[in-house]
């Protein structure tokens, strides 16, 4: 039987984006009050933080699977006895890949809805994730601009963020590739349940506006990938070993940063699968 669970206690830790929930084990058995009070602050604060959390790998799946089916990643390594949980261990011999802003695997057909990161390993200074919001992003955008990106799609490409020579092996890139094609999904999207309008475009895997000129779309691209990663829509965290971060992925950026070397840190993150995002004019 799942426990109750709480008080929770919220507090909120930048006007845009991000807060720190208090009066919850995420190893024990939830009752669906407190599920629901995560998924309210989650879509409020839009990234959540909890703080000295003890989970297994397991436990760690367990909690990610409430909240809808888990995606594997075809690259990362995971846990041998719960595959749905991916190894981020970053070192001198194995330097980070996710150091710039990024939303994760918008390049299938149903992007994750959400992340959860915890931190297993960390070096003794540095290493700190940043978030963005992207609802916050679009609204400080001109009408016309927002105009005119309403009407706009654009392509994902999984090769953007794992170009064949970080497999090292051909063979299994090919076939990561070939059941990863490229996808288009709207330059806005609508967000599904809060029906907010935000940016859908990352530097970690998109390529191409599909109505623009290659120079136009790489013109509008550069200036939108810099404008979401402006610091007044940001938070950032700075990790402790046990510390849990869940994102609502479908209208967020994050950039992990890499100011660590030649130390190492090592996370553990299961990612939800989402819906396929839809546009202002869909």
């Amino acid at each position: 039987m799942a426990a109750v669970q709480g008080p929770i206690v919220i507090k909120q830790l930048a006007p845009a984006i991000g807060a720190i929930i208090e009066g919850v084990d995420l190893a024990k058995p939830m009752d669906q009050e407190t599920q629901d009070q995560i998924t309210e602050a989650l879509l409020t604060y839009k990234v959540i933080f909890f703080q000295k959390q003890d989970m297994t790998p397991q436990q760690h799946r367990d909690f990610a699977k409430r909240f809808g089916e888990l995606h594997i990643h075809p690259f990362y390594p995971n846990v041998d006895d719960a595959p749905e949980i991916i190894i981020l261990d970053t070192h001198a011999k194995n330097i980070p890949d996710n150091d710039n802003w990024h939303t994760d695997v918008t390049c299938i057909k149903t992007p994750p809805m959400g992340s959860i990161l915890m931190a297993r390993m960390l070096p003794p200074c540095g290493g700190d994730t940043s978030w963005s919001c992207n609802i916050t992003a679009y609204n400080a955008l001109s009408a016309p601009l927002q105009k005119l990106l309403d009407g706009l799609t654009a392509f994902h490409d999984f090769r953007k963020s794992f170009p064949v020579e970080r497999y090292g092996n051909e063979e299994k890139w090919a076939e990561a590739v070939k059941n990863t094609p490229p996808t288009v999904h709207p330059v806005v999207r609508v967000h599904p349940v809060t029906g907010k309008k935000g940016l859908f475009v990352n530097s970690g895997f998109t390529t191409r506006i599909v109505e623009l000129t290659k120079g136009e779309s790489d013109l509008l691209l550069e200036y939108l990938f810099a404008h979401s990663g402006r610091p007044e829509f940001t938070v950032r965290w700075r990790w402790s070993v046990g510390d849990v971060a869940f994102w609502d992925n479908r209208l967020t950026q994050h950039y992990a940063l890499a100011d660590y070397m030649p130390h190492r840190r090592i996370m553990n993150r299961a990612t939800v699968l989402g819906d396929v995002p839809k546009g202002p004019l869909s």
